[in-house]
């Protein structure tokens, strides 16, 4: 039976869909059956996954058995956790005022439940995640927790299973350890020894740290503003000047700005580009082939739409540097 939820119970749900739509995913809620337990599928256009998720706040308490340093989920509403055969089940705890997800491993806890029962962990590991955007956390009791930040929602769900069997070494907890606190030069024999499906989600760890922390980076030196248009509304990307495809790119922040969706895409096909005095160009070459196809519809108002000239960061060092757009505009055939 569906549950009727009023605005607050909502907040949690939110915590989740927020997230899956920040990695450019799309949620569709299936069933509510308590504030604290929803169905819901995850897809984009190669990936689609069914969850069942149990998702409580992660608290202190004031409890004086308990360690000043250990947060918790209460678990309420529900007597055993389920799990269906085409789905993944997730069970969460949220750390609202820093924005920290935990995830508990179902196999640990997929017995019957005790009264008032709580999963524990301690904040250092919640706080590494928050630095680090991801972190595995060894509970002492065989149970693998992995807190991650919103932004590492869908590589945690994509990997689930893997990433709490991770422990069985604690060689792996290790080295997934130094790949997120920034060591990138992880002696490559040992990611050689670990199993497939470990060694690719090291390479796909990775990859997301260093595309999570250039977006970061550029965003916020662009205030999640549009260097072209201004806009906002959380509609922005972090765009490489010199495309990642060239081996002269690099995750600089001075390589990178922040273009909302039409002109990000409008960018990297060559229809409009800067020049070394950041003034907005538009690729009249490619407007007049797309004029003799019949595909200007809305050109004129596109135009118009251009700043003249685009915002850049007030840090100078943030803002494109003039090496990385001479590269960009040669490689896209632009003469300035």
């Amino acid at each position: 039976m569906e549950a009727r939820l009023n605005n607050c119970d909502f907040e949690l749900i939110s915590s989740v869909v927020n997230a899956v739509q920040e990695d450019r995913y799309y949620i569709q809620i299936k069933s509510i059956y308590h504030p604290n337990n929803f169905s819901a599928i995850i897809y984009n256009e190669t990936t689609k996954v069914r969850l069942h998720i149990y998702i409580w706040n992660l608290t202190n308490g004031d409890d004086a058995e308990r360690l000043k340093d250990e947060y918790r989920i209460q678990i309420t509403g529900v007597d055993r956790f389920i799990k269906l055969q085409d789905e993944k089940t997730l069970i969460l705890g949220w750390w609202e005022d820093v924005g920290v997800f935990v995830g508990f491993d179902f196999y640990k806890h997929n017995g019957k439940l005790g009264y008032s029962p709580s999963i524990q962990i301690r904040e250092e590991n919640l706080r590494r995640a928050l630095l680090n955007g991801f972190s595995a956390c060894d509970r002492g009791n065989g149970e693998i927790a992995i807190a991650f930040r919103p932004d590492f929602f869908v590589e945690y769900i994509i990997n689930l299973e893997s990433l709490h069997k991770i422990g069985e070494s604690r060689k792996e907890i290790e080295i997934v350890e130094e790949v997120v606190s920034g060591n990138l030069e992880v002696n490559s024999q040992e990611i050689h020894n670990l199993s497939k499906p470990r060694r690719t989600f090291i390479t796909n760890l990775n990859k997301k740290l260093r595309d999570n922390s250039f977006k970061r980076r550029v965003l916020n030196a662009y205030g999640n503003q549009c260097a072209f248009s201004g806009l906002q509304l959380k509609l922005v990307d972090a765009a490489h000047i010199v495309p990642v495809t060239s081996e002269k790119s690099t995750d600089e922040t001075s390589n990178g700005v922040a273009l909302s969706a039409l002109y990000h895409r409008a960018y990297d096909r060559g229809f409009i580009a800067f020049n070394e005095k950041y003034q907005i160009v538009v690729n009249e070459k490619e407007m007049n082939k797309l004029k003799s196809i019949g595909f200007d519809g809305g050109m004129d108002k596109f135009i118009k739409s251009v700043k003249p000239i685009m915002v850049v960061p007030p840090a100078i060092n943030d803002r494109p540097n003039i090496n990385y757009i001479r590269v960009a505009n040669k490689l896209r055939g632009w003469s300035m």
